[in-house]
């Protein structure tokens, strides 16, 4: 990708019902912790809405964050799909009435040419039974490699940036960790291995809310 174009991290969400609140966290870590580029954009969205249509008209390229149901996999399971991707496998779907594929498909109706990657996590209780801010265990413990794997994608896009004291991002050595890629068929999943040196440094709890005490899971 040409280093100038222009990038969103499109971070969607409710963070005031559970695990509807990922994409938002994400929001907060990568904002609080990470300096991006001129070309690098990070949003917090909200819902996924046709609100949205003039961000899609104004990038290059989209990176959506946000929580995700109907996967068939364990709660705090991390997906990495293209749009095309989830529009094709109806059982995956964003947490909101309108997916990435959709604000794409709009704004190419319009005469605008975006691409795009969307970051997902497999929820536990998106429909709280009272307004509750935090997110459930398995979610809250899958969000750094969440976030690892937005870093990483933008590594492979060729976007160099800094922490946010300044210093340049240097993804470091150590364990990787594993992030599932939407399924070619339903049922069917695969895994992909993030590796080592395109994971963040990270704290031993990085992310300042913790999991919601109420919560319960399923």
């Amino acid at each position: 990708m040409n280093t100038t174009e222009k990038i969103a991290i499109i971070c969607v969400g409710n963070r005031l019902m559970l695990d509807d609140g990922a994409g938002p966290a994400i929001y907060d870590e990568l904002n609080a912790n990470y300096r991006f580029p001129g070309n690098v954009n990070l949003i917090d969205a909200g819902c996924m809405t046709m609100d949205l249509l003039p961000v899609v008209k104004s990038y290059d390229y989209l990176i959506t964050v946000d929580a995700v149901d109907g996967t068939g996999e364990e709660p705090g399971t991390v997906f990495r799909f293209s749009p095309e991707d989830i529009a094709g496998h109806g059982v995956m779907q964003s947490l909101h009435d309108m997916r990435l594929i959709d604000l794409l498909n709009a704004a190419a109706l319009l005469g605008f040419d975006a691409q795009g990657m969307c970051f997902g996590v497999q929820v536990a209780n998106m429909n709280p039974a009272v307004v509750t801010e935090g997110l459930t265990p398995k979610v809250y413990d899958a969000l750094p490699l969440l976030r690892d794997a937005v870093l990483a994608h933008l590594i492979e896009l060729g976007v160099s940036f800094d922490n946010a004291d300044g210093t340049p991002f240097v993804p470091p050595t150590g364990s990787g960790g594993r992030l599932h890629s939407a399924p070619a068929s339903c049922g069917d999943s695969a895994e992909v291995e993030l590796a080592a040196s395109e994971r963040s440094c990270c704290n031993a709890d990085p992310f300042s809310n913790g999991p919601a005490s109420t919560a319960v899971e399923g």
